[in-house]
């Protein structure tokens, strides 16, 4: 049995590292040097050397462990437990000087998020989370928020930026939670948004078309939070982001019922 609680606070460590790297880097980062790998879909040299830095420090801690990277800067399976990153988050704001921007690192043991650490960079806030430990920010306990009801609700989403073939639905299903709770916000960052329902700050976010690595350690850390995380169908295991509910759980009924009412297939 691996020492979650330890391993997650070696985590907090390298995810402070590598947002500082960020932090630097942003401020004579210039967008012209961006590359594109598809619609919408922009990396930087910033995010290949942060993937590069956290990956070197997490092979150290678990040198069995695999990785899956959104940059694919190594390629490894692990048999037993698999580092999930995202070297930051919200790659398009970084770029334009915009917050939020994070950086996301989860630890999956066999196809369950068992540890997890996200650090928005703009406002120095570390999340983390391990199984049975608690979520934290800043080294305080945090917990959801006690809103019942979508009408007392703030709800966050993100736009679809590659795949528009459920854009119809998806915009009847925005302009629902517009009319009918204490508004949407879209801040372009899906681990900052999942870890701002763990804190309070949101009680739902709904969303398709991510990867693991954009969810994994938030998944973690709003569910030691006490909220509830799942696909469009209610599946709470091996979630992977191509859709994803994420609740306070007290609204989690009624928000899966409407997502699944504009947005099932």
């Amino acid at each position: 049995m691996a020492d979650l609680k330890g391993i997650t606070l070696q985590m907090e460590q390298i995810a402070l590292e590598a947002g500082e790297f960020i932090r630097n880097e942003a401020v004579s980062f210039d967008i012209s040097s961006k590359e594109t790998k598809g619609v919408n879909n922009f990396v930087s040299y910033v995010d290949k050397n942060s993937e590069e830095l956290i990956v070197n420090k997490l092979k150290e801690l678990l040198p069995d462990a695999g990785f899956l990277t959104e940059e694919e800067t190594v390629k490894n399976i692990g048999k037993k437990y698999t580092w999930v990153i995202d070297p930051l988050d919200g790659t398009t704001n970084f770029m334009h000087g915009l917050p939020p921007y994070a950086v996301s690192i989860g630890l999956m043991e066999d196809e369950e998020y068992v540890a997890g650490v996200v650090f928005e960079v703009t406002s120095r806030e570390l999340f983390s989370a391990w199984k049975g430990g608690g979520a934290w920010l800043n080294g305080k306990r945090i917990h959801v928020s006690d809103a019942e009801r979508l009408s007392e609700s703030l709800v966050a989403t993100g736009f679809p930026y590659y795949d528009f073939s459920r854009m119809n639905k998806y915009l009847e299903c925005f302009s629902w939670f517009c009319q009918n709770t204490h508004g949407v916000r879209r801040l372009g960052s899906a681990a900052t948004d999942i870890v701002y329902i763990a804190c309070g700050r949101f009680e739902g976010f709904y969303e398709y078309g991510l990867h693991a690595w954009d969810i994994a350690a938030g998944v973690i850390i709003l569910r030691e939070a006490g909220g509830i995380v799942s696909d469009f169908s209610g599946n709470e295991k091996s979630l992977t982001g191509i859709e994803i509910v994420a609740t306070n759980r007290k609204i989690f009924p009624e928000m899966l019922k409407i997502v699944n009412q504009f947005m099932k297939k």
